[in-house]
């Protein structure tokens, strides 16, 4: 498996549909240098991670550095809501950067008081279902950091829709500690053993340092990037 060197190397691409042969026409082959160069904006971007924080700060802390980067570079943050475990630290770390933070969260979860109560915006939703659809729609990427069935569960379905041509935004895996190690060896598996094509395991960006998975940026103007159009 073949990952890009960082998550801006995917285009932050508008959340317009693309046809299946056209995402089906970058061949794995094709070294990401050699993608066509375009200038594009991440103006918003979606993480996904636990409402624990596990049994270590070496988790914790990574995800208050990239809510903190995340608002120095001007991209607003999409989460789901939560102010406990990671998803509370990186949210407060990207709000304590005057960043903006937009949390999607169904009413049953905001009814167990668990919703962040400090964010710049909180949409409310009627479902996980309805929860996961808003964030795909509101961001232009997306990071996995560590997390249970439910990172698991969201991660999954936007390679999902990116593999079946629904959206063609960047999505990324901070790799922390070796989370995700045994997850990317399945990967690696599904190619090995014929049920995924190496194109589509070769969509993830890897890395785990939240600066290196983000790629070079520009604070002006709201978080410029200049990245690979990987889907052109």
């Amino acid at each position: 498996m073949k990952y890009a060197q960082h998550f801006l190397s995917r285009s932050a691409a508008d959340s317009h549909l693309l046809p299946h042969s056209q995402f089906n026409r970058v061949s794995s082959d094709v070294p990401s240098s050699s993608w066509m160069r375009d200038r594009r904006i991440l103006k918003r971007l979606c993480v996904f991670c636990g409402s624990n924080s596990g049994h270590r700060a070496i988790y914790r802390d990574p995800a208050s550095a990239l809510g903190r980067l995340v608002a120095e570079r001007g991209i607003e943050l999409v989460y789901g809501g939560g102010h406990v475990g990671l998803m509370g630290a990186l949210a407060d770390a990207a709000l304590a950067a005057n960043g903006r933070v937009i949390g999607v969260m169904p009413q049953s979860l905001i009814d167990r008081e668990v919703g962040h109560g400090g964010l710049s915006e909180m949409r409310i939703v009627g479902s996980m279902h309805e929860r996961k659809a808003l964030m795909v729609e509101l961001a232009d990427g997306f990071i996995a950091l560590p997390g249970g069935y439910g990172t698991l569960d969201e991660f999954c379905e936007v390679l999902t829709w990116a593999q079946l041509g629904i959206h063609t935004k960047p999505c990324g895996i901070l790799n922390v500690n070796g989370y995700y190690d045994a997850l990317l060896a399945l990967f690696e598996r599904t190619v090995d053993e014929g049920f995924l094509k190496a194109i589509h395991s070769d969509m993830i960006v890897v890395e785990s340092d939240p600066a290196a998975l983000l790629g070079p940026g520009e604070s002006a103007g709201g978080g410029g990037f200049e990245m690979d159009h990987a889907r052109s």
